[in-house]
């Protein structure tokens, strides 16, 4: 089975973007990649920026479907940061170009996503008001990007699952306690 042009060149871009930063990746060398012309390129994408927009999107559905509801915070944690750990050197070209703001946009959306399955089942009925339920699911969602985030920055130099587990520890009980002064207030 071959693949259409528009997914023959985001193959074609995946691949380039493994081997070098973004900013030094143009339109000629992905259409030469896949076999199109340039006009096909244009058809599909305005510029480089839309199809790494693109990508980037069908990465974050693809990861939130696959994941199913997180049970635990540190599900959450490796949830936000598993498309960096797959595609390690194509996240790492993203984060160090002019377009970083595209993916920072979507990890957070992955981020809001996969708190809110966590926040329904560790939440569940017990009787918190919305405002407050909203609060929790900002407060843990930006928690999973500024995570995320500062190992990116770093270069993923050390175990980000490890670290994730190990934070978990330290703050267990803290969903609990925020639900408990929740429900106080309730009251």
């Amino acid at each position: 089975m071959s693949l259409s042009a528009k997914e023959a060149i985001k193959a074609s871009f995946r691949k380039l973007l493994e081997e070098r930063p973004l900013r030094e990746i143009t339109v000629r060398e992905i259409v030469r990649g896949c076999g199109v012309n340039r006009n096909s390129f244009y058809y599909h994408f305005k510029d480089i920026p839309e199809l790494l927009e693109e990508m980037i999107m069908e990465y974050a559905d693809q990861i939130i479907r696959s994941q199913g509801p997180a049970a635990s915070l540190s599900g959450c944690l490796e949830t936000a940061a598993r498309f960096a750990l797959e595609n390690r050197q194509i996240v790492l070209h993203i984060n160090q170009s002019a377009h970083r703001e595209l993916f920072e946009r979507y990890l957070m959306d992955v981020c809001r996503r996969t708190v809110q399955d966590y926040a329904a089942a560790a939440i569940g009925s017990v009787p918190v008001s919305a405002e407050d339920r909203e609060v929790l699911i900002r407060f843990y969602q930006c928690e999973c990007f500024g995570q995320v985030m500062e190992w990116l920055n770093s270069g993923m130099r050390y175990d980000i699952a490890q670290q994730f587990r190990r934070l978990c520890q330290l703050g267990e009980g803290m969903t609990e306690m925020f639900l408990r002064r929740a429900m106080q207030e309730t009251s």
